[in-house]
């Protein structure tokens, strides 16, 4: 299994348009990021989580091969706006839909902004999608056992929590961004993985995500082998904030690739 960071910042960016980024270190260049999104590969196929306004730069950069199917935690414009750049791997496929996972407001929302795409194939070097609602656990036809829990991403936003089982290895990711909080299920959902990415905005508590040491209290309540954080603005230094994190946690950047 491997996992390629390709985003890794807040919904604006980091650095964040108008603002004097102090404390930010901007010669480092993972202080530099795109909004969070990631890519797998795992038991043979390419699974693309999210899609922000960076996504086609960031598959050019770290050339990004396929895209096989698709999954949208949910609706914002952070993690949506990209998909409509998932047209080259489309082709790649023939022109066959690729298919697309979220919670039922995602799948409205792609229906809604991507309304001429919703088809099985394309002959014409546009997009195609087949949506399809999370509900239950499933495979995908390559044996990768997908599993989902409800994260709260304050009063009205619900975002879907991710946990992948590799099938060839048995090792175990869970992805949880942009919520609010953890609920017990969602700990025990993703209990002793091998591999956790969550939410951590920053320093101080916010309404609708995580902070960092939020973050790592469920890192240590779900008891997972490595953690990495995602999500963070610019108030967050990559270099002075990674120093402070225990062993086994650490920041995420742009570009970041691990193979489990």
């Amino acid at each position: 299994m491997e996992i390629l960071f390709l985003g890794t910042g807040t919904s604006q960016g980091v650095p964040m348009i108008g603002v004097e980024p102090i404390g930010l270190d901007l010669e480092n260049p993972k202080n530099w990021r795109g909004r969070s999104c990631a890519h797998l590969v795992i038991d043979g196929v390419h699974v693309q989580i999210d899609a922000g306004p960076e996504f086609r730069m960031a598959c050019l950069k770290n050339r990004v091969p396929a895209v096989d199917y698709f999954f949208l935690t949910h609706e914002h414009s952070d993690h949506i706006l990209g998909m409509d750049d998932l047209r080259s791997f489309c082709a790649m496929r023939g022109g066959r839909a690729i298919p697309v996972y979220s919670t039922k407001s995602g799948v409205k929302r792609v229906r809604t902004i991507f309304d001429y795409g919703i088809r099985e194939n394309s002959g014409d070097g546009y997009i195609a999608f087949s949506t399809h609602e999370l509900k239950a656990p499933f495979r995908l036809p390559s044996g990768t056992l997908v599993e989902f829990v409800i994260l709260p991403h304050g009063r009205k936003i619900r975002s879907a929590g991710l946990v992948f089982t590799e099938k060839c290895s048995g090792k175990r990711l869970a992805y949880y961004t942009d919520c609010a909080s953890v609920p017990a299920e969602a700990v025990e959902l993703a209990r002793g993985c091998d591999i956790l990415v969550i939410d951590a905005l920053r320093q101080w508590p916010h309404p609708t995500h995580l902070s960092i040491e939020q973050a790592l209290e469920i890192s240590r309540e779900i008891g997972a082998k490595r953690t990495f954080f995602i999500h963070m603005t610019w108030q967050v230094d990559h270099e002075t904030w990674n120093a402070k994190l225990p062993a086994g946690t650490e920041l995420a950047f742009d570009g970041l690739r691990v193979f489990v």
